[in-house]
């Protein structure tokens, strides 16, 4: 457990409210539950801009004509009030970065999941992470979010090792990238890069994972990521 003297301050960064057009909900909760167990103080952070796009939830397909606010749906997770636009999110006042997965890291973070090793990362978004990465600060980054990593470092020239679970798509894009992709058999395993204080853990990444089996990834990783607090 982090020092609970210290009290570490984690930025989690969150996508919207849902698996298929925004943050999961479930890694989502479990990483904030993670942190708070291990005596870290937490601000939830979004963009404040509209989503790629809406998916009805119940069938998998996209609302015609829907809209919403990535700011807006991510505060449904931070509750109200509690999620500070990104704009207004400065790397200084943080000791760490967490970041659930969820297609809408690969929406609307970046466009990976349209893509591939060809995506474009907004830029406020791809500022904010690497911020971490140039400060010497650890990351967490659950799911499909390692995706995210590997565009930043990628725009950046450097490169890491993370997971993305043994997804062959997603090992032969981040290669692409010029990262090294470690394959993980299940959700419970954790990839640390010791050198960029970098965790990834895969989750969700294995559809049927149990909701245990996440936990026990997630709390891993939240873990690794705040001993390497400085």
């Amino acid at each position: 457990m982090a020092n609970p003297q210290k009290f570490p301050k984690v930025a989690v960064l969150l996508s919207g409210c849902g698996h298929l057009d925004g943050a999961e909900v479930r890694e989502s909760v479990l990483a904030l539950l993670a942190l708070d167990q291990h005596g870290a103080t937490v601000q939830c952070i979004a963009p404040n801009a509209p989503q790629f796009h809406v998916i009805n939830h119940v069938t998998g397909e996209p609302v015609p004509g829907a809209t919403r606010n990535i700011l807006e749906e991510s505060s449904r997770i931070a509750r109200l009030g509690q999620c500070l636009d990104l704009a207004q999110a400065k790397v200084a006042d943080y000791d760490a970065l967490v970041m659930p997965g969820g297609y809408g890291v690969a929406k609307n973070h970046c466009s990976f999941a349209f893509k591939g090793a060809d995506a474009e990362v907004r830029p406020d978004v791809a500022a904010f992470v690497r911020g971490f990465f140039d400060a010497k600060k650890p990351v967490g980054a659950i799911c499909i979010a390692p995706a995210l990593v590997a565009l930043a470092l990628h725009q950046a020239h450097d490169s890491a090792t993370l997971t993305l679970g043994n997804d062959v798509g997603c090992t032969a894009a981040l290669g692409q990238l010029g990262q090294t992709s470690q394959d993980t058999p299940n959700a419970t395993q954790i990839v640390i890069d010791e050198a960029h204080k970098l965790v990834t853990t895969p989750a969700y990444m294995f559809d049927d994972a149990r909701l245990g089996d996440v936990w026990t990834g997630i709390e891993r990783c939240v873990a690794e990521v705040l001993k390497r607090v400085a």
